[in-house]
């Protein structure tokens, strides 16, 4: 008897083993919401954790966040989630996938701050991402130019309902692992198009396009770089006490941007 129960248990082992676990579908996954908000930096955390209390914050292999229901001008509400993404182009674009297979939003939003170009955009201004550029990229057996194409996403806007609930700047961005860096600013003004810089928005971006997510990617400048140098370089609170203001205005105009992008 007992020769024969080993032989069925190894039976069911092997079938077991030979079975693959299929993957999570949405609904299995986790609960779904309509929409995201990924927040990226520290800094501009600390600021959504101020202006939201009162809220019951989770925990993500990435840092917190939380769900709740946003008014909407019309009276209407839509399910939200908020959630810390980290900094950097490897946690925003890990975090981002994350909240993609977990959640299935059929909009993802990144709320943040950036760095920009004195002379192409001014402080305090918001920028509307229409494309970005990852331009850290070395290629040095290969074709450099074609290396930093993989890595740009042009940002489709036609979406949008109507006219955006605050002044905007649509430009584009360019994203590296590092701050701007002063020499560097000309050419990425002149190569790119773009009037200001950040470490993740490239990457929100391109994993939002190659799952077929809607994007929209809203930055506000908190300091200015020029050729010889930053704002807030060597100064973190010029660009800590910037973020503040420039998150509440992001968060206060975030039920109008949901009513624009429709269902």
């Amino acid at each position: 008897m007992l020769k024969h129960a080993r032989i069925v248990t190894i039976i069911v082992l092997l079938i077991g083993l030979g079975t693959p676990t299929a993957p999570l579908s949405a609904g299995q996954a986790g609960e779904h919401v309509p929409a995201a908000v990924l927040v990226s930096a520290n800094a501009e955390w600390a600021v959504v954790r101020g202006l939201f209390p009162g809220e019951r914050y989770e925990r993500s292999p990435f840092g917190e966040y939380f769900i709740r229901d946003f008014r909407l001008p019309d009276g209407s509400s839509r399910r939200v989630l908020v959630l810390h993404g980290g900094w950097g182009k490897v946690a925003a674009a890990a975090s981002a996938q994350y909240v993609i297979d977990r959640f299935a939003p059929g909009l993802l939003l990144n709320l943040g701050t950036c760095g920009g170009f004195e002379g192409a955009i001014g402080r305090g201004d918001v920028i509307l991402a229409s494309r970005t550029v990852i331009y850290d990229i070395v290629e040095r057996m290969g074709d450099y130019e074609g290396a930093i194409r993989d890595y740009t996403t042009d940002i489709d806007l036609s979406w949008l309902s109507g006219q955006p609930p605050i002044d905007v700047v649509r430009t584009a961005l360019v994203s590296a692992d590092q701050d701007l860096d002063p020499s560097a600013i000309a050419g990425l003004r002149a190569k790119y198009g773009a009037a200001a810089g950040d470490w993740e928005s490239g990457a929100i971006a391109y994993t939002a396009a190659r799952n077929g997510r809607r994007v929209l990617i809203l930055r506000g400048v908190t300091d200015l770089v020029n050729t010889h140098g930053g704002e807030a370089y060597g100064k973190i609170e010029v660009f800590q006490a910037a973020s503040k203001a420039i998150m509440k205005k992001l968060f206060d105009s975030l039920p109008a941007w949901l009513a624009l992008a429709g269902n």
